[in-house]
């Protein structure tokens, strides 16, 4: 993993993976969901009635969409933004043992492929979804986005950490 940490920690990378999270977060998913809100973005998460109710909303089409984004297209996300979240904290974290909390995101983007394949399952199985199918999407669901927040804030801080560095040791420079 550590290769893969220092690869992700790079510059370019680190951009690379920000701008494909804007993009992705910003203008593919917004276009390609046509209007459908998602089970995996309710930050409440949802019980089995309303993950019924959003699927048949949904319709045959919207499910075969669905499907397909899912799939695909959040499969992509969680490395792509767990990946910009793990390269920053690996990146600047004041010491050795803290580049260690660079995993949390790599969990979390696990987790959030677990939920793609829990939703992926509920809409293959439409309309014979189980309550403890429901439950345990919106378990994952509601993990991914405990982890998400962690990440991201461990990110924040890391990332001030590293400019708060830099601009420091910038003022040394010219003081000497």
């Amino acid at each position: 993993m550590t290769h893969y940490f220092q690869f992700i920690s790079t510059n370019r990378i680190l951009w690379l993976t920000f701008a494909l999270a804007v993009l992705f977060v910003a203008v593919m998913f917004p276009y390609l969901a046509g209007g459908l809100e998602s089970l995996d973005t309710r930050m409440n998460g949802y019980d089995h009635a309303e993950a019924v109710a959003a699927l048949a909303g949904y319709g045959a089409e919207g499910r075969a969409r669905y499907i397909w984004i899912s799939l695909i297209m959040d499969t992509i996300l969680p490395i792509v933004y767990c990946s910009f979240y793990a390269g920053l904290i690996y990146r600047f974290a004041p010491n050795e043992r803290l580049k260690l909390l660079a995993y949390l995101p790599v969990l979390g983007g696990l987790v959030d492929l677990g939920e793609n394949l829990q939703i992926v399952a509920m809409l293959i199985q439409f309309p014979d979804i189980g309550v403890a199918q429901a439950e345990w999407a919106n378990r994952f669901t509601l993990t991914k986005f405990a982890i998400s927040r962690w990440s991201m804030l461990l990110a924040a801080l890391a990332l001030f950490y590293g400019v708060g560095k830099w601009a420091h040791d910038k003022r040394q420079g010219e003081a000497d």
